[in-house]
C-alpha cells in the first residue's frame, strides 16, 4: 500500500501562513487574543473578534488559537513543565495522536506553530480517522530513540480508541517496540484525555486542556522541532 506522501499542508497555506506581512499580522492577533483572554473573554468570543479585526480566514483563526493563552494559562503550564534533562528515569504518558501528528506534520513541510507558551501546534486533525503517512514511523522512532537516550521509565501512549485505524497504529507501535527495544506500552481508550490529566506520569502533550491540569509535562515536541527537524516551517506567536 502507498502511503499518502504528508501532513498537514494545504494548497493556499504559503499564501496565509508564509509571507512576513501575514506573519507579522498574526503576531499582532495573537497579543490581542491574549489580552482579551488575560482578561476573562471566553476563547470563542476572543477569537470572533481578533478574526474579524484582522480579516482571518477560518484555517488563519485555528492557529492564532492555537498560539494564544492568557498570562494565567502561561505561567501555570510553566509551573508545571519538566525540562526534557529532568525525564531520566521518569515514567512518560504520551498524548498519542496530538505528539505523533504535529511530528509528522513537522517532518512533512506543513507549517507549525510556536505558542506563547512554547508548545507547537499544528492544523491537523483525525475526524475520526487517522491516516498513517510516509513520515509516521520516523515520528515514532524519532521519539523512542530520543526517549531511550535521555534513559526514562517506562513510555505509555494513549490513543482514542474511537478513532478509526488506532488499532492498527497499536500494532505498528508494538512492532516498533519490539524490533527497537523502546520500553512502551500502548492503550486505546475512550477518554484519553481525562487519564492525561489524572496521571502521576510525566505527560507528553501540547493539548491545552490537558496541560491546564496536567500535574507535570514535557515539551517534547518542542524539543524534537527545534533540535532534530530543521526543515519544520515555524510561525512563530512572539
Amino acid at each position: 500500500m502507498k502511503l499518502p506522501r504528508n501532513r498537514g499542508k494545504e494548497g493556499r497555506d504559503d499564501l496565509l501562513f508564509g509571507t512576513p506581512k501575514v506573519q507579522a499580522t498574526l503576531k499582532e492577533a495573537v497579543a490581542d487574543i491574549q489580552y482579551l483572554l488575560s482578561r476573562g473573554y471566553a476563547e470563542k468570543s476572543a477569537l470572533q473578534l481578533v478574526g474579524n479585526r484582522y480579516r482571518l480566514n477560518v484555517r488563519q483563526q485555528k492557529a492564532v488559537q492555537g498560539m494564544g493563552a492568557s498570562q494565567e494559562q502561561i505561567a501555570q503550564r510553566k509551573q508545571t513543565e519538566l525540562p526534557l534533562e529532568q525525564l531520566t528515569g521518569q515514567d512518560i504518558a504520551i498524548d498519542g495522536f496530538n505528539l505523533l501528528i504535529i511530528l509528522e506534520s513537522a517532518l512533512s513541510g506543513a507549517y507549525v506553530f510556536k505558542g506563547l507558551d512554547d508548545c507547537y501546534r499544528d492544523l491537523s486533525s483525525v475526524h475520526g480517522t487517522y491516516k498513517r503517512v510516509q513520515q509516521t514511523e520516523g515520528a515514532l522512532q524519532l521519539v523512542g530513540d530520543t526517549l531511550k537516550e535521555l534513559q526514562t521509565g517506562n513510555v505509555l501512549w494513549y490513543f482514542d480508541q474511537p478513532v478509526s485505524n488506532s488499532g492498527r497504529l497499536k500494532t505498528m507501535l508494538g512492532e516498533l517496540t519490539q524490533e527497537k527495544g523502546y520500553d512502551w506500552n500502548i492503550e486505546l481508550d475512550y477518554n484519553p484525555d481525562k487519564l492525561l490529566a489524572e496521571t502521576d506520569r510525566v505527560v507528553v502533550s501540547s493539548d491545552a486542556w490537558v496541560l491546564d491540569r496536567a500535574g507535570r509535562w514535557c515539551n517534547l515536541a518542542k524539543a524534537l522541532i527545534e533540535g532534530k527537524i530543521s526543515a519544520a516551517q515555524v510561525v512563530f506567536s512572539k
